[in-house]
């Protein structure tokens, strides 16, 4: 495939410039598509592509914006998710920091695309560099008449505004993250209506993620069916993994879609440092079911990785060797989705404290074997019951961990303490517990 895509600021020195950009072809697809196309032929392109989400959720892209009103009154907002907060990613903001054109290219053509002239680009609160670059951007782009009035001359008009968040995990949720551009607290909102009927201040609106915009200027510049050669046929396209933990080299891959798993962790990261074995695999971001090291022959697209029992989501790809506890995994887990947990459905805002909970007595030596039963029977309870799916994103790896490391959960509690710790290494319990 093609190297260097969304990546390709590694190996041109200064490419978040608007004339370094330019000069290599930047921008090239926007007046392509504002002067080639109609909106409607833009859709159908990004349709034929089969380009689906990026954020997480996998959702055809040219279809979503398909969903729009063919005919309405009422102004068309696109809101573009820069608000990753999911443990072991951080693909978008390689992207926003290093060749944040090319994601104001994506915003511009898809823009044109679902007939919108505002969009706003909701940024995570912790990325001050990313926002900075991003108005530096803005203001190149508009300065060279790429937004404002009349872009590129044309009769199309774009604004572009930078909102940033306060830290909340819950706003990466697509009406969470609209609940707070409105100024409000973000409560996810219980659908229908989806966001392209009733979604920014009751307008018709679009929610994509930053990956998925950046892929769209070399949709259009390269064709749908270039876009369908590389990967899989249900799910195509470059992507970007991310990979951390026990590799030798922890980064951001740009690689096709459906490379195997195995591929990514011992060719591309460099396998596990110090000669010790692999633990597990999480494949998509905290909120997904971890692989055991004999789960990992899969390749990494949508489907593939859904059907061997986990969820490719932001591909973050968390990488643990033999010397790591799975109860503490799920603690350090279940903490964060307890703290972040917006408090509106009672079985997301208990069930994640409970299960918090019972792996703080695990950890710290006072958990019993019918804790991690119990364990077990939250996470069920929880799961499913929610009006958004952070509930189910604590749920799924806590029962996975339990299900596939069950030995290790009970021997913290026979032992009163963690295996892979002597007794003098054991944590004491906290007072408050």
């Amino acid at each position: 495939m093609p190297e260097h895509l969304l990546l390709r600021h590694r190996d041109i020195p200064g490419l978040r410039r608007l004339d370094v950009y330019r000069a290599h072809g930047g921008y090239a697809a926007a007046r392509k598509a504002l002067t080639e196309h109609t909106p409607e032929q833009l859709v159908e392109i990004v349709k034929a592509s089969n380009l689906r989400g990026r954020g997480g959720a996998g959702f055809p892209t040219g279809l979503k914006w398909s969903f729009l009103p063919k005919q309405t009154a009422k102004p068309v907002y696109l809101c573009v998710n820069a608000d990753e907060s999911e443990p072991g990613t951080f693909k978008d903001r390689e992207i926003i920091e290093e060749n944040p054109h090319e994601l104001l290219e994506g915003i511009l053509i898809t823009a044109y695309a679902i007939r919108s002239h505002t969009a706003y680009i909701y940024i995570r609160g912790e990325f001050r560099k990313g926002h900075d670059r991003l108005l530096e951007a803005i203001a190149e782009a508009r300065a060279a008449g790429l937004l404002g009035p009349r872009v590129l001359g044309t009769d199309f008009s774009l604004d572009v505004w930078v909102h940033r968040g306060a830290g909340a995990y819950i706003c990466g949720e697509e009406t969470g993250l609209i609940e707070s551009l409105e100024g409000k607290r973000a409560y996810p909102r219980v659908k229908p209506p989806f966001p392209a009927v009733y979604g920014l201040f009751g307008c018709p609106t679009i929610v994509n993620n930053v990956e998925t915009l950046a892929c769209v200027p070399h949709i259009v510049e390269r064709g749908a069916e270039w876009f369908r050669s590389i990967g899989p046929a249900s799910s195509p396209g470059p992507k970007l993994f991310c990979v951390s933990g026990h590799v030798v080299r922890p980064g951001t891959y740009e690689l096709p879609m459906g490379t195997p798993l195995r591929e990514i962790i011992y060719t591309h990261a460099g396998g596990i440092p110090g000669g010790r074995k692999l633990k597990g695999v999480i494949p998509g971001g905290a909120s997904m079911p971890i692989f055991t090291p004999e789960e990992i022959d899969v390749p990494m697209d949508m489907d593939s990785v859904q059907k061997a029992g986990s969820f490719l989501g932001s591909a973050g790809i968390m990488v643990m060797d033999d010397s790591v506890c799975m109860v503490w995994v799920a603690l350090v887990l279940e903490r964060f989705f307890h703290h972040e947990s917006c408090g509106q459905c009672t079985p997301c805002r208990e069930g994640t404290g409970w299960m918090h909970a019972i792996l703080e007595k695990l950890e710290h030596g006072r958990g019993t074997p019918a804790d991690v039963s119990l364990l077990l029977d939250v996470a069920n309870n929880t799961q499913g019951n929610t009006i958004c799916a952070l509930a189910d994103a604590a749920a799924m790896p806590a029962r996975a961990l339990v299900t596939k490391y069950r030995a290790e959960f009970e021997q913290h509690a026979a032992l009163g303490r963690c295996p892979l710790r002597p007794p003098a290494e054991a944590p004491r319990a906290h007072a408050h517990g």
